[in-house]
């Protein structure tokens, strides 16, 4: 193992600008402005019974327990050393299928400048996401610190501009009178759940607020992690909740339901703007920007699964092999080794019949395995509080152990419900037969899992191995 290097702490600023980078995806807001302004309710409801006990149960682990920190690490502390790697297994590979699709959105960005109708050629998109894959691998190889450096950049630059111009737009629209896509009429507000298509739309929504707890696993390179990190847990809900609605709004208020596309979406919706305000040469220019915020979030997707896998990795779980880090603390196998495994997801996009049933399959293949992982730990939280009562938190669930357990009750039924509804193909998309498509997703979902028994098998028997060699050599003292 190399010797890492010491560098200066995360700030609380640089800890906000990782979560919002992380979470607050200009990507995920097109799939919202699908269902108009019923999104609303959806974002709300989703917030309630997800993002917000998401949440706090990160601010209440993550201020517990700063010397290590993780879904690895709180899991582990609760229910042993197998369901601390299950769960970031679970993590892990649930972002192996979703990178083809947020590197899709940045194929759709570039093809937006180059030429749009490249973003229908799956050769195209394939070889996009590889090149920007490698590279922000090669990027991560330098180390958190640069990377926190390089997200800060794009979150500022290619997300929270591009977010707060869009508002502006949407509401000059408003102003000025200009045909609206979308109304605001209470039936129009509220869902009707006797029909699939609302509860895809709920557990699509709920799933864009996945990775608050990502973070948590660079807790030791925080300054003064017990007060910054749920004071950058506070500040990033509020300013997700905002930007996501509002963002999703401008989008529908503008562009037709039926030529919403979920990998350029955003970018028809400045279209639409920038070409009634007859500034259409700025296109180019904000595609570049929304460019650098997707890079900034991928960032942080490539490294922080990764750096969670080390730790069970150091466990016995993975061979030695990917338990070397290099100078800057990082490791470097298990990044290449991701990269690796990513680009041979990379061939889901040849087994559909559509590029839109590609990029639907991988993102509900990430949801479902996403989701056991956030079932455990809701149930870590509760399970903590009985196991260390008196562990010093500076930051508590309000409400003590009934608390918890409502904060818990309210995630797990999230989770059960977007488990539930993922199984369901969705409408409008295509996705071939559906029975071709639950064949794929069941069978997807047994590839991403079963490998943790391997895993199981791998150290109980270096473990014993390890204890026979500790006897042997026990017997032949003199």
């Amino acid at each position: 193992m190399s010797q890492v290097q010491p560098a200066a702490k995360l700030s609380l600023f640089a800890l906000v600008m990782l979560i919002v980078g992380t979470v607050d995806s200009i990507r995920n807001l097109p799939t919202a402005a699908l269902f108009g302004s019923m999104l609303i309710f959806f974002f709300v409801f989703s917030s309630i019974v997800f993002f917000i006990p998401a949440a706090l149960v990160s601010a209440e682990l993550a201020s517990g327990w700063t010397e290590e920190g993780g879904i690895c690490y709180w899991v582990r502390l609760a229910f042993g050393d197998r369901f601390g790697f299950l769960a970031i297994w679970l993590q892990w590979i649930a972002n192996l299928v979703w990178f083809p699709t947020i590197l899709s959105f940045v194929a759709g960005l570039i093809a937006y400048v180059v030429d749009p109708q490249l973003v229908q050629s799956k050769v195209y998109l394939i070889s996009v996401i590889l090149i920007v894959f490698w590279s922000v691998t090669l990027i991560n190889l330098r180390g958190i610190h640069v990377s926190s450096r390089l997200v800060s950049f794009c979150t500022i630059t290619g997300l929270v501009i591009p977010m707060g111009l869009v508002l502006a737009l949407a509401i000059a629209w408003l102003v000025l009178g200009q045909p609206l896509q979308i109304h605001f009429t209470l039936a129009e507000l509220m869902p009707s759940f006797s029909r699939i298509d609302g509860w895809v739309a709920l557990t699509g929504i709920m799933t864009s607020f996945a990775g608050m707890e990502l973070i948590a696993v660079h807790i030791r390179d925080v300054k003064n992690p017990q007060k910054t990190f749920p004071r950058a847990l506070f500040i990033s809900v509020w300013a997700i909740l905002f930007t996501m609605i509002m963002g999703s709004l401008s989008i529908a208020i503008v562009v037709p339901k039926d030529q919403i596309n979920l990998v350029d979406g955003i970018m028809q919706a400045f279209t639409h703007f920038f070409a009634a305000y007859h500034v259409s040469s700025f296109v180019p220019l904000m595609a570049v920007m929304v460019l650098l915020g997707t890079l900034g979030g991928i960032t942080t997707w490539v490294i922080s699964p990764a750096r969670g896998l080390l730790q069970a990795a150091e466990l016995g779980f993975l061979p030695p092999f990917f338990q070397r880090t290099n100078k800057h603390g990082v490791a470097s196998n298990l990044l290449l080794a991701q990269a690796v495994l990513v680009t041979t997801f990379c061939l889901a996009f040849a087994l559909m019949p559509s590029i839109g049933g590609s990029y639907w399959l991988l993102t509900a293949l990430n949801i479902q395995v996403y989701m056991i992982m956030y079932v455990l730990m809701f149930l870590a939280v509760v399970r903590l509080r009985y196991k260390f009562p008196d562990q010093p938190r500076s930051f508590n669930i309000p409400g003590g152990k009934i608390g918890s357990w409502l904060v818990c009750l309210l995630g797990l039924l999230g989770c059960a419900i977007t488990l539930i509804v993922g199984f369901f193909t969705p409408a409008g998309i295509n996705v071939g037969t559906s029975a071709s498509y639950e064949i794929i997703f069941v069978s997807g979902m047994a590839v991403m899992i079963l490998p943790t028994l391997f895993f199981y098998g791998y150290q109980r028997h270096h473990a014993k191995k390890k204890a026979h060699l500790h006897f042997k050599n026990l017997s032949l003292l003199p």
